[in-house]
């Protein structure tokens, strides 16, 4: 007849549970034992009882067993996050592709390629989406436009005061002129007034006599007279003549 089996549960009665520990622990001891002869295994074990009494075996040194376990278990560690870290890169890879596939379909569409696949609704949807473009690429182009136009005016307006100053400015030049001129002829002799009136910056003294016929001598002292007169008013007017 079989041995029934035993339910696997904390037992209730103290001595029967004190009992089963010494058992099962014995017999886990032996266990270890023989799995690091038969197998060459370095093999650690420890055993806390429910009183706080330690248990241990160890096929070398339960020292160096558990600083070996230490950084196995570092390893472990470090090649699960390094393989989920790679698992993360690689979804994050496959979700940017797709994006670009989207993308590329998007803009093949928008340029009027590849739209047998679409129905009405979502050619409908296309078109609206073109037309909101087509909406805001024409009030950027319209503001940019006035913008402009706003600055030539601003430039007009700048070329035209500085066009009136200019206008203002040969205007005082041109009275300047002629009050300049005023005042020579007011400050000349009468007989060299006339002369001058028509070159009011230079002076030219020309003698004809078209009954009487000239000689060399009267032309000196005529040049003699002209040429102290120039002497005498040069002085007055503040001019070089020439």
């Amino acid at each position: 007849m079989g041995r029934g089996k035993i339910v696997i549960r904390r037992i209730d009665n103290s001595t029967s549970r004190q009992v089963t520990f010494s058992k099962r622990r014995n017999g886990l001891l032996k266990k270890a034992k023989e799995l690091s002869i038969l197998c060459d295994a370095e093999v650690g074990l420890i055993i806390f009882s429910s009183t706080g009494r330690l248990y241990e075996f160890s096929s070398t040194n339960m020292k160096a067993v558990i600083d070996r376990y230490g950084k196995a278990k570092e390893e472990q560690i470090g090649t699960n996050n390094a393989t989920s870290e790679l698992m993360l890169w690689q979804r994050e890879a496959a979700s940017l592709r797709q994006q670009l596939h989207n993308l590329q379909e998007s803009h093949k569409q928008l340029m009027g390629e590849e739209l047998s696949g679409l129905g009405v609704r979502d050619l409908q949807s296309l078109e609206s989406h073109l037309e909101m473009s087509l909406r805001s690429i024409r009030m950027r182009k319209d503001h940019i436009l006035k913008s402009e136009i706003e600055e030539l005016h601003r430039k007009g307006s700048l070329i035209h005061q500085e066009n009136m100053e200019l206008g203002r400015t040969v205007d005082v030049m041109s009275q300047q002129k002629v009050e300049l001129h005023r005042k020579l002829q007011a400050s000349e002799p009468r007989g060299v007034a006339d002369a001058s009136s028509s070159t009011p910056y230079s002076f030219s003294i020309t003698t004809q006599y078209a009954d009487v016929p000239a000689n060399l001598e009267q032309r000196q002292s005529q040049q003699k007279e002209g040429d102290r007169r120039k002497e005498l008013m040069a002085p007055e007017l503040g001019l070089q003549l020439h």
